[in-house]
């Protein structure tokens, strides 16, 4: 097993275009109705028969090293591998050169695939026989659409598995080194997403998420992080209560924001354009004491560490 960690790990020669075939969403739109076609009736075909094993993986927060040893095993047995944008770099290298990769998730104006046609691919390719991953970023049962494609290719016969990834909240909380439960402080720890189909507003129950004694995080929350400060602080909780921004965490540029509720109410956060997880709560309050508002771990490297965690 630690000789395929180290083996996985090691570095790799940067492949050719030729040699490792990476598409995005207008190929694989292609793709996708050339599968259709072939199941006569809008979908993907019969049952799964003759099928390749499909495999959900988390792909983690980041950073290769957070992978499980499953998902270094599955992605070196991968023949297709389907993934979001948001996978880390070096991620997508330890599956084989020949293996076809697919990217299906949408990232600075890139327009990503509906979830229909993506399940449509998953099966066209399992049906092919081939050993299919479907790679997302962070854990794939935390706002990762798996249940979608997982009742589909149930629906269609199609044996699945899901590996599990550190999701981003966990993640972040480890690199910054906050705990997101305490002792008589924070006894709960709530998820949401303030990302949401197209059109559709955020607007989220703020009393029930209010709660004094939890910690919340806010995926995706960088657009939306007045309205969580006006939410928040309208349904009772403090404006003083800590809040932390991390931009693109557990990722070589990742930046940390300190603020509080009411300052967030006011005027947002700092982050940049990339993707930013908003932790919310009393537990993060020790961390928060003597810290510098921002802190940019690309630009500091390991001196950042000192200047956030005392």
């Amino acid at each position: 097993m630690f000789a395929l960690l180290a083996e996985a790990f090691s570095p790799l020669p940067r492949p050719s275009p030729r040699s490792q075939r990476t598409f995005g969403p207008p190929a694989a739109t292609a793709q996708t109705s050339f599968a259709r076609k072939r199941g006569g009736k809008g979908d993907d075909g019969g049952g799964g028969a003759g099928c390749g094993p499909v495999t959900l993986v988390g792909a983690g927060p980041g950073d290769p090293d957070l992978l499980t040893v499953a998902a270094v095993k599955a992605l070196a047995a991968a023949e297709v591998v389907l993934h979001d944008a948001l996978v880390g770099d070096g991620i997508l290298d330890l599956a084989p050169q020949k293996a076809e990769r697919i990217c299906v998730g949408k990232r600075s104006g890139r327009h990503s695939l509906p979830q229909g046609e993506i399940n449509a691919l998953i099966a066209f390719h399992a049906r092919r026989g081939k050993r299919v991953v479907r790679l997302k970023g962070g854990d794939p049962m935390v706002f990762g659409r798996a249940g979608e494609e997982i009742e589909h290719l149930d629906s269609l016969g199609i044996p699945v598995r899901v590996i599990p990834g550190i999701t981003a909240a966990l993640g972040c909380a480890a690199s910054t080194g906050l705990s997101l439960t305490k002792r008589g402080v924070s006894r709960a720890v709530t998820f949401v997403t303030a990302h949401g189909r197209d059109g559709e507003r955020f607007e989220p129950d703020w009393a029930r998420l209010a709660d004094p004694q939890g910690t919340l995080a806010i995926y995706m929350g960088r657009e939306q992080a007045r309205a969580v400060g006006q939410g928040l602080t309208g349904a009772g909780l403090p404006a003083a209560t800590p809040v932390l921004a991390v931009e693109n965490g557990c990722w070589p540029d990742e930046r940390r924001f300190w603020t509080s509720l009411g300052a967030m109410a006011e005027q947002g956060v700092a982050a940049g354009k990339g993707p930013t997880l908003l932790l919310v709560g009393e537990a993060l309050r020790p961390r928060q004491s003597g810290a510098a508002d921002a802190v940019d771990l690309g630009a500091l490297g390991d001196l950042a560490q000192g200047l956030d965690h005392h």
